[in-house]
């Protein structure tokens, strides 16, 4: 009789699975597992810093504060060829958090006198450290265009770092946006995306002290350039920077760098030069006169 029940049972239960209405399949564009995480909002991050800063391990890290499609690529990998400096694909430290738990590991940081903002510095230190000692390198360069937006925290969280301000005239990121591959935005689009960097950009190279290179004159004169990139970090200047290509700069990975044919060629071409500054928007002829290219 248990025999007979249980086959009766199962009978049921594939007879009720077959009358059941058809279950609505989940996308695979919307899956959970599958879905992109929004990324962070482009602005300038207001934070509050309340527990005064801990030790660093690495003392003075290089921040490269630029726009996007600014040659940033280009002057990381020139970097990245001298003996003594890492230049690293884009770190993105700005999106890299913790969470802490309330009452229990909030709590327990603060006893230790640190909370969530300073206990996310204190891991990018470690990143940035940890990548200095699997490089056997001195100097640690990160060229993320998102730094834009945390130079106030950088510079807080190393108030030793050093900072290059990486320019390029605005037609020339604008034009570098518009003809990426796949690229389906309006000239309006593209503009208000490279304003959204020009502005902090503008901020923090008018408030803070550092060196300031034009991508221009990096395509056009790599060696002047990079020689006064390296007396501004202490090192002398290597030959061997400017034929980047016979060193590893890893792989090219999406949204960590450049992956355009032109750096990977291997070698150092001339930028595109725009002498007529009347066609750009206000909001571009702007940032054209501060930066000296009209």
């Amino acid at each position: 009789m248990g025999v007979v029940r249980t086959g009766i049972k199962r009978r049921f239960r594939l007879l009720n699975e077959a009358l059941r209405p058809p279950r609505q399949l989940t996308p695979p564009e919307t899956s959970p597992m599958k879905a992109s995480r929004p990324r962070p909002p482009k602005r300038t991050h207001v934070v509050d810093y309340s527990i005064p800063i801990l030790s660093r391990q690495v003392d003075s890290p290089v921040f490269v504060i630029a726009s996007v499609r600014s040659g940033s690529t280009l002057l990381r990998m020139l970097l990245n060829s001298h003996s003594r400096i890492r230049a690293p694909h884009e770190l993105h430290l700005r999106t890299i958090g913790v969470q802490l738990t309330p009452d229990f590991s909030e709590r327990s940081m603060q006893e230790l006198g640190m909370d969530k903002v300073e206990l996310e510095h204190v891991l990018w230190d470690r990143i940035l450290r940890l990548e200095l000692e699997r490089s056997g390198k001195e100097i640690i360069v990160d060229k993320t265009p998102g730094n834009v937006f945390v130079w106030e925290r950088l510079h807080y969280a190393w108030p030793k770092a050093k900072f290059l301000f990486l320019l390029r005239h605005p037609e020339g990121v604008v034009s570098s946006l518009e003809n990426r591959k796949g690229n389906t935005s309006t000239r309006e689009a593209l503009e208000a995306n490279a304003l959204k960097y020009f502005k902090p950009l503008d901020e923090a190279r008018r408030t803070l002290d550092g060196l300031t290179l034009r991508y221009e004159e990096l395509t056009a004169e790599p060696e002047r350039v990079t020689r006064e990139v390296c007396d501004y970090l202490g090192v002398v200047w290597e030959p061997e920077m400017l034929d980047y290509s016979k060193h590893d700069q890893g792989r090219f990975v999406p949204n960590l760098g450049d992956r355009s044919d032109t750096i990977k060629s291997g070698r150092i071409q001339p930028a595109r030069t725009f002498d007529d500054t009347a066609a750009l928007s206000p909001e571009l002829a702007t940032y054209a006169k501060a930066w000296g290219y009209t």
